[in-house]
């Protein structure tokens, strides 16, 4: 029983060493004010939609980008309607889009859906010189200065930016809840942070822009993991690219509001950071021991911080009954281990929520009693995580699509956010 105690010391020191600097990144966000940039020219861009069966929701994200303070005639949009059964496509062209239909029932995913409909620009549109491409979700409603404030950092040499992620249906349960927190805290005290210490940020899911020069010097869009945002992120920061964040780019999107759609989407997620660790880990360890940070700190986003805290768990859940048979006198230190690390998982989920909550507050479109209460159920929803990474370890996980029914347009967020207003 005394190794497992000395066990419970040597991981409660490896997480706490892995993860440390996260914390100096909090208090770093709170104290250092983002740096202003302005562009001088104004560039071409083409907007990239990526749509299954989204006819409730693509005519809000097409209204919103027409809503754009930037150059209309410097904005085109096209939408991928990848093996679409409804009227997606009639739709997006109805408001204005390129539309491509794909059928394609073996290559399955926004990656694949992406590098088609990239190779299908490149050969019908060479003469307009796109110099750029935004890539959303269909979900998505941008705030109206969203292109400008991309401009402002593209202009300045970043060849790949990530923006704010906000949400459409924060206040709708503590699902949404604790997406939009997470989401929210990555971008003000990750991404943010990362922005001023002047090292590469990391793309989140959506409302990112990526360079001509850097899709064509990929040979196209290779990504095609589960997760081919974070899959990017890695093979970008190993190639040398500084990815920067824009926080004055505000798109809203909108969360899964049942556990069932929130387990297969976040079982994806964890089966992908498997398959990124797997197929990235090596080299980002190795430009690490070289002294890239942004390589450590991909390394530690992508690595399972939960399976850490489930292998204490799960050690001292069984070390204790075993404990108790053999009336061992370290049983009491394992029941303290174990009250630890639930504890320190519920506090340390608290506290980041809490500091986010108070900083992001006028972001936060919901009442001030939800806000409170999110609060607390925001380590809930993060320890959710620990069993949905247990069986993304064994189960086979496919990329499968999630509804998306919250129909809001860019003026309905206004005027909920005025609703709102703290």
């Amino acid at each position: 029983m005394k190794v497992i105690v000395y066990f419970n010391l040597i991981v409660s020191i490896l997480f706490t060493f892995c993860y440390f600097y996260q914390i100096v990144y909090v208090f770093i966000g709170l104290i250092k004010k983002p740096v202003k940039r302005k562009a001088v020219n104004n560039h071409r861009y083409a907007v990239i939609i990526s749509a299954r069966n989204e006819s409730g929701v693509i005519g809000h994200l097409i209204d919103s980008i027409k809503q754009q303070t930037y150059p209309a005639e410097l904005i085109d949009t096209f939408v991928v309607a990848d093996n679409c059964t409804d009227d997606t496509a009639d739709i997006a062209r109805s408001a204005g889009a390129y539309v491509y239909e794909r059928f394609n029932t073996e290559q399955v995913g926004k990656g694949y859906a992406l590098d088609w409909l990239f190779k299908n620009i490149n050969n019908d549109y060479t003469e307009k010189n796109y110099e750029a491409f935004i890539v959303f979700d269909a979900d998505n409603v941008l705030d109206s200065h969203f292109i400008e404030e991309m401009n402002n950092l593209f202009d300045n040499g970043y060849r790949i930016i990530t923006s704010y992620r906000n949400s459409k249906n924060y206040g709708e349960n503590w699902i949404t809840a604790g997406y939009s927190l997470w989401f929210l805290r990555e971008s003000k005290f990750l991404n943010n942070v990362r922005m001023e210490l002047n090292t590469s940020c990391a793309v989140s899911g959506t409302g990112f822009l990526l360079s001509a020069e850097v899709l064509k010097n990929n040979g196209g869009w290779i990504h095609h993991l589960l997760t081919e945002d974070i899959e990017f992120t890695a093979d970008s920061i190993i190639k040398g690219e500084k990815i920067g964040y824009c926080g004055d780019a505000i798109l809203y999107d909108e969360q899964p509001k049942s556990f069932r759609q929130s387990y297969t989407q976040r079982l994806r997620w964890a089966k992908g950071f498997y398959q990124v660790l797997i197929h990235y880990g090596l080299k980002l360890l190795t430009g690490m021991c070289r002294g890239r940070f942004a390589c450590y700190d991909m390394l530690m986003t992508i690595t399972p911080a939960m399976l850490l805290t489930l292998l204490l768990s799960a050690t001292n859940l069984i070390a204790i009954p075993v404990g108790i048979i053999f009336d061992s006198v370290h049983v009491p230190l394992l029941i303290k281990s174990l009250l630890q690390t639930f504890g320190g998982f519920y506090l340390m989920f608290f506290t980041l929520g809490l500091i986010t909550t108070i900083t992001e507050r006028k972001q936060i479109h919901c009442s001030t009693e939800k806000k409170v209460l999110y609060v607390f159920t925001f380590p809930l929803f993060m320890l959710t995580y620990i069993p949905i990474a247990i069986v993304a370890l064994f189960k086979k996980v496919k990329w499968d699509p999630i509804e998306h029914s919250v129909s809001k347009s860019l003026e309905d967020i206004h005027i909920e956010n005025n609703n709102t207003a703290v």
